[in-house]
């Protein structure tokens, strides 16, 4: 049944992406964007689908499944419901240290971005995971999500005051800093593809020690698992994930708080079905909000991290107040 279930995520995903390269604010026929592969002629419709649509839903479909295993795993390794790369400090982390390349060391090019969202990424973490470590109780929910809101809190603090100091590289990294897939290429998505693939693998890989740790820390140590070196290497898995997505399309939020419980309440806790499923329902997610964020303010669009906390917002209050387990 659950084979079936990641079929039919399949075919979902398809058709989100496909109602993405045909839909917008000029709309394109399903024949030509066919056309646009079989006998490319050279016309705008044609490299609009080849340079533009087509790199735009399937970076947002990465994107979406990278943030959504990054916040199924982080939620998993510190038992937190309400874990993810934008709340416990990993995406403004990432964002912090690519304002301040761009304006102190004049970074441009992508490479050099995708290096530099890693390094934070994982600054940020390890940051985070300190901060929520202190006292006598060690590790807990609670206190990392305290920890994350402060980090997040500071880091976007200081990203606030390096851009208001420059007044034009604010205006030029604006719509990247809220959260965007629109505007990038294909470029943009090899740069970026073999660290998102690498992240996946190791999630993969490790959710059945995963759901070994989940029963408790104790517990997984007297079966035998190093928990320390598990979860050290689902941090990387972690800033992996995050940070090629951060370097691609910004920081957008709440994808990763929202996907985890969904899969959670379809298929349960084995962490070996919530990956895949994750991955799967993050990409359609994005792909959705993407697509509809084309149509609230036609013929402007507004950025998908916008879309993304309007409909994360409210799900994050609910979490808080039900208190969920992971």
């Amino acid at each position: 049944m659950k084979f079936f279930g990641l079929f039919l995520c399949l075919i979902v995903l398809s058709i989100a992406i496909c109602c993405s390269i045909v839909f917008g604010v000029t709309d394109i026929r399903f024949q030509t964007v066919i056309e646009s592969y079989t006998g490319f002629n050279g016309s705008n419709e044609h490299l609009i689908i080849q340079t533009t649509r087509v790199p735009r839903a399937v970076i947002a479909a990465a994107v979406g499944a990278s943030l959504a295993v990054a916040g199924a795993v982080m939620q998993a390794i510190t038992r937190n419901p309400l874990a993810s790369p934008s709340i416990l400090g990993v995406n403004s982390g990432a964002a912090f240290f690519i304002v301040v390349a761009a304006s102190c060391f004049h970074a441009s090019g992508f490479q050099e971005f995708t290096w530099i969202a890693f390094i934070g990424s994982a600054t940020s973490t390890a940051i985070v995971y300190v901060l929520g470590s202190l006292g006598r109780d060690g590790l807990t929910p609670i206190k990392i999500t305290l920890a994350g809101a402060a980090v997040t809190a500071f880091f976007h603090s200081l990203t606030q005051g390096f851009l208001l100091a420059d007044g034009k590289m604010f205006d030029q990294i604006l719509i990247w800093l809220v959260g965007s897939v629109a505007g990038r290429d294909v470029a943009m998505l090899h740069a970026v593809y073999p660290y998102m693939i690498a992240g996946l693998a190791i999630c993969l890989f490790l959710s059945k020690h995963i759901n070994l740790l989940a029963l408790g820390e104790d517990v997984a140590a007297g079966l035998g698992q190093r928990t320390v070196l598990v979860k050290l290497t689902a941090a990387v898995g972690i800033v992996l994930l995050a940070g090629a997505s951060v370097a691609v399309a910004g920081p957008i939020a709440f994808v990763g708080i929202i996907i985890p419980h969904v899969v959670r309440y379809l298929v349960g806790n084995d962490y070996r079905w919530i990956v895949p499923f994750s991955a799967l329902l993050g990409a359609i997610l994005l792909v959705s909000a993407d697509l509809s964020s084309r149509y609230i303010a036609m013929p402007s669009e507004v950025p998908v991290g916008v879309m993304t906390a309007i409909l994360g917002v409210p799900f994050f209050v609910y979490i808080a107040r039900k208190g969920a387990r992971v």
